[in-house]
Order: C-alpha cells, then structure tokens, then sequence
C-alpha cells in the first residue's frame, strides 16, 4: 500500500481526493476499452451478464480490499455498480457489433 501523506488541511485532503479521481477516472476508462473488447467477442446478449465472471471478480476485489486496507463494503458496493453500468455498457456495445439479424415477413 501507498504511504500516506498527512495532511495539514482540509484543502490538502482534498487536493489529495482530486488528485487520486483523476487516476481511478483514468483507470474505468481503461477498464472500459477492455469490456468492449470482450463485446466482440461474445455473439449474443446472453454471453454479456456472465455471472461466473461477476462472482470470480467480486471475489478477487474483496480478497484485495482485506489484503490492503479497504473497507471491504465500499469495495463491494464501489464494484457491484461499476459492474453492473459496464454490463449496460457492455450489452449496447454488443448489440451494435453483433446486430440482429432481420426477420424474414
């Protein structure tokens, strides 16, 4: 884990705060490249939830978040609702790489 700086001031920790969002903005953003990857590779609406997946990740993140000083329930709640809007993200990636094909009449 990261030494801490302490901080002399409200203004300080905040600056700190800032500083650590832009990083972690930085990272969905990568996060979020990597789901669309992973739309095109999966062929139907159906393959995007993939629950298993979800459970390996929220247990890998809670295992994380007690090995580094987290608040395991941020952690899970923070995960649970980035994972559920990347599904949403991932479904409509998904949905315009993998188009439905139209029904005959």
């Amino acid at each position: 884990m990261t030494r801490l700086a302490q901080c002399a001031s409200l203004a300080e920790v905040r600056h700190n705060i800032d500083r650590l969002d832009r990083q972690l903005v930085a990272l969905i953003a990568e996060r979020g490249a990597y789901v669309r990857q992973a739309a095109g590779f999966k062929k139907s609406a159906e393959e995007v939830p993939a629950p298993l997946r979800v459970a390996q990740v929220l247990a890998k993140v809670n295992a994380l978040a007690v090995e580094l000083g987290a608040d395991p329930a941020v952690v899970d709640a923070t995960w649970r609702a980035m994972i559920a809007a990347f599904i949403d993200a991932e479904r409509l990636a998904q949905a315009a790489m993998h188009p439905p094909s139209p029904q005959p009449h």
